[in-house]
């Protein structure tokens, strides 16, 4: 689906190709990757909902990215810039099985964007049609795996002096240095009441992707390292070197959604030249001197 920069799965509703102009892979993809039932696809872009994380009877990043999507047929208008867009509508609806594990009736809506400078945009719509008048709560995730040269030359902007919930230490809270966060061992941190755009500076590549959000106030950063690497089945044991998550998500202050009303979060991914830097990125950081 969509042209050749672009690859959308049924499976998961699951992004797994963004290429740019030279027809180089932008997002990682596990050579171990399994493309079937009952295991989510190792990378791209998983769609973590109804909830992020694993607590509670739901499996691990809740059921959406382990699902059949559909094409949606009739979507409802979606704001639009520019009509030279190359773009796929998908929708999930629970079956009466899946009810039985989360008792919610829903419609999600996911448009699968991509601009004509090669920009790749998610959109989330997310709606509670439940009749028995029973509002519903989750929490979401686009757990993006970017496509990096070398874990240890690249950097994050735009995540500095920002609280965070580290996953390694029971979430317990901390706030990131000023300086850019570098790499060089797990990290598994869910930051709050993030910046709408982070930077993600690949040194060796000479590339920057910058994540634009909307609606989706933290951002998860995600690299399993070596022993957790070796741990995962449908993940190569040096993997982690080339890979990470940066992840636009609502984690902290989870959504609720009465009967009728739609939750809707965005994701935009561009990958530019690295003169980029979160100075740029950002002007009323720089303003407020943080």
């Amino acid at each position: 689906m969509l042209h050749a920069a672009n690859v959308v799965y049924l499976y998961g509703g699951h992004v797994t190709s963004w290429k740019n102009d030279h027809g180089e892979e932008l997002l990682f993809v596990s050579s171990k990757a399994m493309f079937k039932p009952p295991k989510a696809i190792r990378g791209g872009i998983p769609i973590c909902f109804p909830q992020f994380g694993s607590h509670g009877s739901l499996e691990q990043h809740g059921f959406a990215r382990n699902k059949f999507w559909s094409i949606d047929t009739d979507p409802p208008p979606f704001p639009t810039t520019s009509s030279n867009k190359a773009f796929v509508d998908l929708i999930l609806k629970p079956t009466e099985e899946d009810m039985k594990t989360w008792p919610h009736s829903y419609e999600f809506r996911l448009r699968v964007t991509l601009g004509p400078g090669g920009d790749l945009m998610l959109t989330s719509r997310i709606r509670n049609t439940n009749t028995d008048g029973k509002p519903f709560t989750f929490t979401f995730a686009y757990h993006t795996y970017f496509s990096v040269s070398d874990i240890s030359e690249v950097r994050v902007e735009g995540l500095e002096t920002i609280d965070y919930l580290d996953n390694l230490q029971n979430r317990e809270r901390f706030t990131e240095q000023g300086d850019a966060i570098t790499f060089e061992a797990e990290v598994d941190k869910i930051y709050v009441s993030t910046p709408t755009k982070i930077a993600i500076l690949d040194h060796e590549k000479k590339r920057t992707f910058v994540l634009r959000k909307d609606g989706l106030p933290d951002a998860v950063v995600w690299n399993p390292w070596d022993k957790k690497a070796k741990a995962m089945p449908d993940f190569g044991d040096d993997e982690y070197k080339h890979m990470l998550c940066v992840e636009a998500a609502v984690v902290e202050k989870p959504i609720t959604l009465k009967p009728g009303e739609e939750w809707r979060g965005r994701q935009e991914l561009s990958a530019v030249p690295s003169s980029y830097c979160s100075g740029q990125l950002d002007p009323q950081r720089v303003l407020q001197g943080s």
